[in-house]
């Protein structure tokens, strides 16, 4: 029978570090390989502060979506949109608040949901802000969305114990969440937020690695408002990459980290803010967040599936303010008026992004 010749991914002769496709004439025999690919887009800590949703309160219904009109259309193409939902949704009972006890209106995750994210890290230092009361009502909230996968905060044991698996294109993914800190509020059970430590994280990805194509683990670490990754980040991106996690996505600094490559791990050790009213004098690091988008290519051969990511791509984004309303802008679409200088923060902002690799595309 003759062989049939086809073009696949290399993943022979380059690491998954390049950002753009790397082709091979290769030779599968009589079996041509078949193909399916996902795109994620990955944006960083939603930080309700009270004015943002003081800002878009009518009545008593809260509508949030005047704040994304002019970033929505980054995420038109994307399989799977991750956030770190930094704030619970702590139910109206207990009322809504800002910083440093944050719970927010339900009409914010209902909106993120609409726009299409559908991956939610829930363990960070703000999930027992609200008490059992908060974090329950924040479970059940999300629970009855089950279109969503997330992680990191539970209800019950058998429910953090069962890690859930999704799958998407006939690609199987998971989502784990963890956190370094709970500003030193001590959960009444450990099921309430998974606190990181090697031994645990070792034993999740253990459950489900032969039964997933991709696993992320969203960390909640580093320092806030420092630009490098600290040395307890790097231990852990190290190690999570031993253990064979595809994606380690950061949060918790409120500003952008670099992205490196560990093997063929990717680490965004921090994505900044998605959105907050965050500042300090006339330093926007705190508004100026990161959008993440690699794809996820599986090839199947008679014999064996491979997964690669590929096509890593990266823009910024800043919160603008104007104290009456708040809108998430890509930089793609800022000028003076948002952003006096703008070119100059596109340009500090990229150098971060790209520390490790002068290779990732920023836009």
């Amino acid at each position: 029978m003759k062989r049939i010749i086809v073009l696949i991914i290399c993943l022979l002769l380059c690491s998954c570090a390049k950002t753009t496709p790397v082709l091979k004439e290769v030779v599968i025999g009589n079996i041509a390989p078949e193909s399916s690919k996902i795109t994620i887009t990955m944006v960083g800590d939603a930080l309700i502060h009270s004015p943002i949703y003081k800002s878009v309160k009518s009545g008593n219904t809260f509508d949030f979506s005047s704040i994304f009109t002019e970033v929505e259309s980054e995420f038109e193409n994307s399989d799977l949109l991750y956030y770190n939902a930094e704030t619970i949704i702590g139910g109206e009972e207990l009322g809504y608040s800002g910083y440093p006890r944050f719970n927010t209106p339900k009409e914010f995750a209902e909106e993120m949901i609409h726009l299409g994210f559908n991956l939610v890290s829930r363990a960070n230092n703000h999930t027992l802000d609200k008490g059992e009361t908060g974090l329950l009502n924040s479970c059940n909230f999300w629970n009855k969305h089950g279109e969503v996968l997330t992680n990191g905060s539970a209800c019950t044991q058998d429910e953090r114990d069962n890690i859930k698996i999704y799958e998407k294109k006939g690609i199987r993914y998971s989502l784990l969440s963890y956190t370094i800190s709970t500003n030193g509020l001590v959960p009444k059970e450990d099921y309430y937020v998974n606190i990181y430590s090697d031994d645990i994280v070792k034993e999740d990805i253990l459950k489900i690695k032969n039964d997933t194509d991709i696993i992320m683990v969203a960390m909640h670490w580093g320092n806030e408002y420092r630009s490098v990754p600290n040395d307890e980040q790097k231990r852990i991106a190290k190690y999570l990459s031993s253990l064979g996690v595809n994606i380690i996505i950061g949060t918790h600094p409120h500003v952008i980290e670099p992205i490196e490559w560990i093997g063929n791990t990717l680490v965004i050790y921090s994505l900044g803010n998605f959105l907050s009213s965050q500042s300090y004098e006339n330093d926007y690091a705190r508004r100026i967040g990161l959008i993440a988008n690699i794809d996820v290519i599986k090839v199947e051969t008679e014999d064996k599936s491979t997964v690669v990511l590929d096509n890593l791509n990266t823009s910024l984004i800043y919160t603008y303010s104007n104290l009456k309303k708040y809108k998430v802008i890509p930089f793609s679409k800022m000028d003076d008026s948002l952003l006096k200088n703008y070119t100059y923060y596109k340009d500090k902002y990229s150098k971060i992004v790209k520390h490790y690799s002068q290779e990732i595309v920023v836009n």
